[in-house]
């Protein structure tokens, strides 16, 4: 049976002050830096470690806020409290979750303690929509600047997707909507953007796509051949 153990996770250039302060709690002290948060994930995943603590600022960025939705996604990790820590002595609780608190998703849910300006509101919310807006039958490849993604949805005026290439928000990208029927291609602009760490897939970014000059009869019909 492992030993307990303190996970730590941030910039390289705060992690020894954080790992002298962890050290005073006579646990082993696993380090690892803000660009191996995917290992560290593997190492909190079989070690189930007492405490996972992530450095505050990388806990405010996309990659630091997913990986804290998905540690308590994980059932498997109930025991392990999450603390986001700050090098200069202060801290924000952002764990241990309450029992009531959901264990499944896909790991998009927003983080309220470590990044609350990360909860992104998709373009299709209710009360939102400027058209209707489809879901697909079944798993649709398009190519956004030429990679692959999957759309999750589409309609006249966007779409949302997932794609494991880099998709941030304000970036203007080209789509190419494929089949037999022919291809549509489009001018668009990422209007969001989430990254995700999926406990079953690789991490991705899932992101609302706004159309800037797309054809609507030629996307209807795209829509009519896909749609459930």
């Amino acid at each position: 049976m492992s030993q307990p153990c303190i996970v730590l996770i941030g910039a390289a250039d705060v992690l020894p002050s954080l790992k002298e302060r962890a050290e005073a709690a006579a646990a082993e002290v696993l380090t690892f830096t803000d660009a191996d948060a995917l290992r560290a994930l593997e190492v909190i995943t079989k070690r189930k470690p007492s405490v996972v603590a992530v450095e505050r600022v990388f806990a405010g960025t996309p990659r630091g806020a997913a990986l804290i939705n998905r540690i308590k996604s994980d059932p498997s990790l109930l025991g392990s409290e999450i603390r986001v820590v700050s090098h200069d002595d202060t801290h924000v609780w952002a764990g241990p979750r309450r029992a009531s608190e959901p264990a499944g998703g896909n790991g998009a849910t927003a983080v309220a303690s470590a990044h609350p300006t990360t909860s992104v509101q998709p373009l299709d919310q209710r009360g939102t929509r400027r058209a209707p807006r489809f879901l697909l039958a079944e798993e649709v490849e398009v190519l956004v600047d030429g990679n692959q993604a999957v759309l999750v949805n589409l309609s006249t005026l966007g779409a949302q997707l997932v794609s494991a290439t880099v998709l941030k928000p304000g970036q203007r990208v080209r789509m190419a909507l494929f089949d037999t029927g022919g291809t549509v291609r489009i001018n668009a602009a990422v209007a969001w953007a989430s990254f995700e760490i999926p406990p079953d897939s690789i991490p991705r970014y899932r992101a609302g796509i706004e159309f800037i000059d797309a054809n609507p009869a030629a996307v209807d019909a795209y829509c009519a051949r896909h749609k459930k």
